[in-house]
């Protein structure tokens, strides 16, 4: 690799979908097990574009969740209501703050 490393862990932005992911995934298993639909099997994916302008990053986020057995209506609304409770979803939703500060070793002469 010309970065080093062995490439095996995730980037950056692919922790990011898969903390989106894992939330939502956690939100839709838990309604479909409160519901008696499904215990296991659900699964999640998370796509986005990435665009540079005017800065670098990611956007247009979609959460697909394919359930495990056949939804009503009612149970689909159900599963996509309880994904929208997903703190990585709503915190993405509203722009949070963020601060950035640098620190370094401190040096003493002598």
């Amino acid at each position: 690799m010309p970065d080093g490393g062995f490439d095996e862990g995730f980037t950056p932005p692919e922790l990011l979908l898969a903390s989106l992911g894992s939330c939502a995934g956690f939100y839709a298993a838990q309604y479909l097990r409160k519901h008696k639909l499904a215990t296991e099997g659900t699964r999640v994916r998370v796509t986005c574009e990435k665009v540079k302008d005017p800065l670098a990053r990611m956007t247009n986020f979609v959460i697909e969740v394919d359930a495990p057995v056949e939804l009503t209506p009612e149970h689909q609304k159900g599963v996509e209501d309880a994904v929208e409770h997903c703190l990585v979803h709503n915190t993405l939703l509203e722009a949070p703050t963020i601060s950035l500060k640098i620190a370094g070793a401190a040096v003493t002469k002598i």
